[in-house]
């Protein structure tokens, strides 16, 4: 199994001062999920090298086992440090492709003309791509070889319009998700605020939030397994 993991390139939370990126928790429990089970991982960002952590993701109470596993791990810290160039990454090396949350992709990968052509690779190949909280950002701009937006009709999940309310940040972000999912078609659910919700329809395999991480990387891994 070989698995494209992408991470945002984008350090700053809109018109604030503070910062944002990718959220430690969405990649660390997917990261150890998969790559327990054997799979093959290589991760990229749109400018290469270290992508931007969230801050908020690294406070106490955003810790898990596998955010704790992740920060004695000198070598997945380094490679993730080192992360290659998404113009780089071809979908024919990979056998599905997962994005990790943070809101650092409402900026950049949602309109990443790069990625948003190989997540439509992916899906045009028949290959599963997930995508956890403030991930699915990236689907929002991709076509179906029918020209229709790839989420229309497909049942998702993503970081809520409530939860974003909860953290003060509706009015930060370009864009409010769940709403953005909506408007091109999608058949949006949510569970509770901040407790796990997933949503799997077909290749597109998607989480509500930080809660969801590990089920969504356990979809993925299943989903991989049946098309051996």
């Amino acid at each position: 199994m070989k698995i494209l993991f992408v991470l945002t390139s984008h350090a700053t939370l809109g018109n604030t001062q503070e910062k944002t990126g990718f959220w430690i928790e969405e990649f660390a429990s997917p990261y150890y999920v998969l790559a327990d089970a054997g799979a093959e991982i290589t991760i990229a960002s749109p400018k290469g090298g270290q992508p931007p952590v969230d801050p908020s993701s690294e406070l106490k109470d955003a810790q898990t086992p596998s955010t704790e596993r992740f920060y004695k791990d000198y070598k997945l810290i380094d490679k993730v440090a080192h992360s290659l160039k998404l113009s780089d990454m071809k979908q024919e090396d990979f056998d599905a492709v997962f994005y990790p949350g943070g809101h650092g992709l409402l900026w950049d990968l949602a309109i990443d003309k790069i990625s948003i052509q190989l997540i439509e690779e992916f899906y045009n190949h028949q290959k599963p791509i997930a995508f956890v909280c403030h991930a699915p950002a990236a689907l929002v701009n991709t076509k179906a070889a029918n020209g229709e937006p790839i989420v229309k009709g497909k049942h998702l999940t993503s970081f809520s319009n409530s939860e974003e309310e909860v953290i003060k940040l509706t009015q930060v972000v370009p864009f409010l998700l769940e709403d953005e999912l909506i408007k091109h078609g999608a058949i949006y659910s949510k569970g509770a605020d901040w407790s796990s919700h997933t949503q799997q329809d077909g290749l597109l395999i998607t989480g509500q939030n930080p809660a969801s991480s590990e089920a969504i990387a356990k979809l993925l891994l299943a989903s991989l397994q049946e098309k051996k």
